[in-house]
Order: C-alpha cells, then sequence, then structure tokens
C-alpha cells in the first residue's frame, strides 16, 4: 500500500532542501522558519530539513552539529538552551522548532533527516500524530530505526528512505548483478534519496532505478541546483529533485510535465 506521503501529489517530486534561501534576501538561514516559508512558497509541497536537539530536549531544525557555520558561534546545538538559540536564529528567519513548524505548515510533506542519536526518539514521538505526511530518514540506519519504532510506538507509520547501511548493500548486490537480492534489500523502504555520484563514483544508475521501481520504491537525487541537470534526472526517470533552488525545480519540473 502506498504510503500517504506519495499520494495526491505526482512524480516528478522537488524537495526544497532546508527550505529556500532567495538569494536576494537577508537574514534568511537556511532551515529557519523564513526559508521553510519560502521553500513552500515556490509551488512545493515538499519541505526536506535536519533534526537536532537542543539542552533542553527540544527539537529543532538545524542541519550542522554547531552553530560556528549559521551564527559564528562555535557551539554544538546541544550545548544551547532552546531560548537562547531562539534569539540567535531571530534575526535569521526564526528558529524552526519541530512541534510547531508542523503546526505552521498543515499542509507541506516534510522530509525529516534525524542527525543526532539524541535526537532519534525525540523526533519519532512528536510526528506520530503527523505520521502520514513525514517521511523520515538519516544516514545512520540505527538512528533512522529508533526514531521509526519511537513514532509506530505511539501509533504512527511514518514513511522512509534508507540509511547509508542500506544503500551501500543495495548498490553491492547490484555490482553483484544480484538484482533481486538488491530488492529485497529495499523492503520496509519506501524512497532511496541518494546523490548522483559520490566521491567520483556513480551511485545513480538505469539499473538502481529498475530495481528500486520494481518493489514501488521511488528513487530522489540530492543536491541538485543546476537546471540542465534537474531536466536530465528527470528524462532518465528519477522521483525526486532534492534542490536548494526548489524556484528553478518547480519551474523544470512544469516544463517536463
Amino acid at each position: 500500500m502506498t504510503h500517504p506521503w506519495f499520494l495526491g501529489e505526482s512524480t516528478p517530486r522537488i524537495l526544497a532542501h532546508r527550505g529556500f534561501v532567495p538569494h536576494d534576501s537577508e537574514n534568511i538561514a537556511e532551515n529557519s522558519v523564513a526559508a521553510l516559508a519560502a521553500g513552500r512558497s515556490t509551488g512545493t509541497v515538499y519541505l526536506e530539513s535536519d533534526c537536532h536537539l537542543t539542552a533542553d530536549g527540544d527539537v529543532v531544525l538545524f542541519h550542522d552539529d554547531d552553530l560556528r557555520r549559521v551564527a559564528g558561534d562555535p557551539r554544538p546545538v546541544a550545548a544551547v538552551r532552546t531560548r537562547e538559540l531562539a534569539d540567535i536564529m531571530s534575526t535569521r528567519g526564526g528558529l524552526a522548532i519541530l512541534p510547531d513548524v508542523l503546526r505552521a505548515f498543515p499542509d507541506a510533506r516534510f522530509n525529516l533527516d534525524v542527525k543526532a542519536d539524541a535526537a532519534a526518539e525525540p523526533v519519532g514521538e512528536l510526528v506520530a500524530r503527523e505520521a502520514h505526511r513525514v517521511l523520515l530518514t538519516s544516514f545512520s540506519d540505527r538512528r533512522r530505526e529508533i526514531a521509526l519504532r519511537a513514532a509506530r510506538d505511539r501509533g504512527g507509520e511514518p514513511a522512509t528512505s534508507a540509511g547509508s547501511a542500506t544503500t551501500a548493500l543495495v548498490l553491492a548486490a547490484l555490482t553483484a548483478r544480484l538484482p533481486r537480492v538488491a530488492a529485497r534489500r529495499l523492503a520496509g523502504i519506501q524512497a532511496l534519496q541518494i546523490p548522483e555520484r559520490q566521491r567520483g563514483i556513480r551511485v545513480l544508475s538505469r539499473r538502481l532505478l529498475d530495481v528500486a521501481h520494481s518493489v514501488g520504491v521511488e528513487v530522489h537525487v540530492w543536491t541538485v541546483n543546476d537546471p540542465r541537470d534537474m531536466r536530465r534526472l528527470l528524462e532518465l526517470g528519477v522521483d525526486g529533485i532534492v534542490t536548494d533552488r526548489p524556484d528553478l525545480g518547480v519551474a523544470e519540473r512544469a516544463r517536463f510535465l
């Protein structure tokens, strides 16, 4: 049965990577409330973001482990109180606290990447009631599974994308020309979110797309910002584009359709 995250919106999907920071905007940081609103305003319903835990135990949408890149502050997110982090982000588009964001964007669908071990269980608990519009992922399959289990314990069943270990097993099976084994590795997974290449090695292939699609798994490629690359990937048959430029992605999708 197809998860509701995928229903009502046709492929290809455009996922706003950490929201959207327009080039002419000042004082808007990625993953901020303003960036999420800007991403939604481009016409996509899909907002991709990342989850960390503050010193108070609140789940916030933040990519890096620390504040260095966003605010010039070397402290880890986990060492900062929520109120202080909100003050820091008040001039950068507003701190995105997960339960607040779920309420603020009731018609958005979220792709949430769990970045910290401590955040896994709280994220799962918080998204349980909104599981129909949440896709949970993490580079760590263990972290992803903890979040999924926490959501299920509260009656929710989010969609999920494979972590690095699962993806590596799928690729290894394809390299060994064992497509049935690769397909079995995708059990319980609704999406593969991958780069086109990693460290010079091609990850995306026609064979991968065919195996994934044979078992109803979508393939989303990150992070694609050049319209020419978007067009080429859409023509290849990918199901989604994760991009810092959802405005361009939405335009390319319209041309493709």
